[in-house]
């Protein structure tokens, strides 16, 4: 029997926060299953095009992972999503994987970070102290976390961490999404009830790519960075993927080795 882990990533084109992110939780999972050989798949198209072409990564689809594995004669696999949320990526990550099954003796999927109650714990946990640390720093500051959301169901995987924080005692930290609920407007809404005025932008995403670079930080009108000043407030950015975060990555080693 030969095991093996693929780790499945939406991918991004930024190599240092691939290096940061991406890598480094292939790495950590690499290292707490050294009985399993590691391979990755991206999901997004255009961004292995990219970096294929651009930095000869040679990266598969899942499709291609699959077929990789099965010609190595990998029999045995778990599929480790670096995924946030069980959203549209996931499901069709699930969907490729089955579509090409036939030769494998067994295939389990890890699952995304936040799934279960205890996920929204252990995530809030992992990142939590050094957002608190960002908070005390000044009088009347908030963490903004800014998540990619989606029209599918899993999208209430957002507001629910948003409550989850409040509910352990980080009444200053808000969650919201690019994409989806809850909005800038209802973040905006929000601040200003609780009379705050500063405010540390960061992302919520595995890794900090295009969408931490310019819809977030950004200096288009669009982005939140602009959109927030506009709205009267002080901003700060600090451009971290989820997998700078030793505990996230714990978490990931984690989900993989539970679905053995």
């Amino acid at each position: 029997m030969m095991k093996a882990v693929l780790v499945v990533s939406f991918g991004t084109s930024y190599p240092e926060t691939r290096e940061k992110n991406i890598d480094a939780i292939e790495r950590d999972i690499a290292k707490a299953m050294p009985e399993a050989r590691i391979y990755r798949a991206w999901t997004s198209g255009m961004i292995r095009k990219k970096v294929n072409e651009r930095d000869k990564l040679g990266v598969d689809s899942v499709a291609q992972a699959m077929q990789r594995m099965r010609a190595d004669g990998v029999d045995t696999l778990i599929v480790q999503p670096t995924h946030v949320v069980n959203g549209i990526e996931n499901d069709a990550m699930i969907e490729d994987v089955r579509a090409h099954a036939q030769g494998f003796l067994e295939i389990k999927f890890g699952r995304p970070l936040l799934t279960y109650d205890r996920d929204y714990d252990e995530a809030i946990e992992a990142i939590g102290g050094d957002l608190q640390a960002e908070i005390d720093k000044k009088e009347h500051t908030a963490i903004v976390l800014m998540g990619h959301g989606t029209s599918h169901y899993a999208n209430s995987a957002y507001a629910a961490l948003d409550y989850k924080f409040k509910d352990l005692g980080y009444s200053n930290v808000f969650v919201g999404t690019v994409e989806a609920y809850p909005s800038l407007d209802a973040i905006f809404r929000r601040l200003r009830e609780n009379h705050i005025q500063n405010i540390l932008l960061t992302p919520f995403m595995i890794v900090a790519g295009d969408h931490a670079n310019n819809d977030m930080a950004g200096d288009e009108e669009d982005s939140w960075n602009m959109q927030f000043q506009k709205a009267g407030f002080q901003v700060e950015c600090l451009i971290k993927g989820l997998g700078e975060y030793e505990r996230v990555r714990e978490i990931f080693v984690d989900h993989a080795r539970e679905a053995v």
